[in-house]
């Protein structure tokens, strides 16, 4: 709608005011488990985009600006591909406005999966900082995500981490240079290396943290590259807050200590005045 009011083009019917109905109603069948109602919801919306597509493709003559018309030609190829899907197509387009967008399945109850790109976090074992965020498109296998991200740990330390632990999703990584503990695994663990398995847990409220403190559950930049620089910044973000959080920790101490201090002076005068 917003192309065809930049290009000036006067539609048969816009359906501004029906589509959005329609599709907030899509919603509250499936909720409600009637999918027969569900399907005939949708095929009326995927007539109504037919129909302002076939109107926009008509009007493809009286737009001569060379950047709109580009436009124009990109929304009405998405749109056919949008329409020609099936639920077994591959490269299925979620989103128009980010055609780039993947569909993770979480395999939990209240959130069954997630449309957007995977992210892979590397952090330190001891103290949670952040040493590696990178974006893999297109919805890999995370074992297959294990080298590449160890390899951006190496980049950015200058030394290739000796030791990784991850969760059970990671198992055929294929990795040789550094020792890998799956979670769950019991085959020739040590004391110190069980000790070392256990905090595999502790990345999990540091990615939540960054999910809602450091906004990386949605992602403001468009394309690829946005969701590579938007990983990046939302770690460096969350290694500041850590800094920060600890400053005022030892900032705390060394008042609570300046307090003290100065309180034992003031007694010891006090006491040689009386004196």
């Amino acid at each position: 709608m917003s192309l065809t009011k930049e290009a000036g083009i006067a539609l048969r019917q816009s359906y501004a005011r029906l589509a959005p109905r329609l599709a907030a109603q899509v919603g509250r069948y499936a909720h409600a488990r009637q999918f027969k109602r569900m399907r005939k919801a949708l095929r009326q919306l995927k007539g109504y985009a037919g129909r302002i597509r076939r109107d926009l493709r008509r009007h493809l003559q009286d737009i001569t600006e060379g950047g709109l018309r580009d436009k124009v030609l990109e929304a009405l190829w998405l749109v056919g591909r949008l329409l020609q899907q099936t639920p077994k197509s591959k490269d299925k387009i979620y989103s128009l406005h980010e055609p780039e967008v993947d569909c993770i399945s979480k395999g939990k109850a209240r959130v069954r999966y997630e449309f957007g790109t995977k992210v892979s976090l590397a952090t330190t074992l001891d103290e949670g900082f952040v040493v590696g965020a990178r974006s893999f498109p297109g919805n890999p296998y995370d074992g297959h995500t294990l080298a590449p991200a160890l390899e951006q740990v190496a980049i950015l330390t200058d030394q290739m981490p000796a030791l990784a632990v991850v969760d059970r999703g990671y198992r055929g990584h294929g990795v040789n240079s550094t020792k890998v503990l799956i979670s769950g695994m019991r085959r020739g663990l040590t004391p110190l290396l069980a000790r070392l398995l256990k905090r595999r847990s502790a990345i999990e409220p540091e990615i939540g943290h960054m999910k809602t403190d450091g906004r990386l559950a949605r992602c403001p930049l468009k394309g690829r590259i946005g969701d590579a620089v938007f990983a990046v910044l939302c770690a460096c973000g969350h290694n500041i807050r850590k800094i920060l959080a600890h400053l005022r920790i030892f900032w705390t101490l060394f008042m609570c200590l300046l307090g003290a201090v100065t309180g034992r002076q003031t007694h010891r005068q006090h006491s040689a005045m009386h004196t």
